[in-house]
């Protein structure tokens, strides 16, 4: 009987120590960031769970709410350089970043 109480003293808490060590791993997940549009497109700008990184969804304005997005960017290192990408290269803005 002794045996048993020691077991629950000992290991009980050993593992719900471990458990919540475990448990604190955090997932990463992106969120959306903004939205809007230009020209004929619109766009979704989302931001890694550690701000690190900003990536563009964009779809045509034709194209359904719930549809997938026509592209993906690659990762910007802020979200200016990701709305200024998408000003100058799908809203065909005029702006001095924009390459000539």
């Amino acid at each position: 009987m002794k045996l048993i109480q020691i077991l629950k003293v000992a290991v009980i808490p050993v593992l719900t120590v471990l458990s919540l060590l475990s448990a604190s791993n955090k997932v990463l997940a992106d969120y959306l960031t903004s939205q809007g549009g230009g020209g004929n497109y619109r766009y979704e700008l989302w931001s890694t769970d550690d701000n690190s990184g900003y990536y563009l969804k964009i779809w045509s304005n034709e194209a359904s709410p719930n549809s997938s997005p026509d592209s993906t960017t690659g990762t910007f290192t802020s979200s200016r350089e990701a709305l200024i990408d998408f000003d100058c290269n799908y809203a065909e803005r005029n702006l001095p970043e924009c390459p000539r």
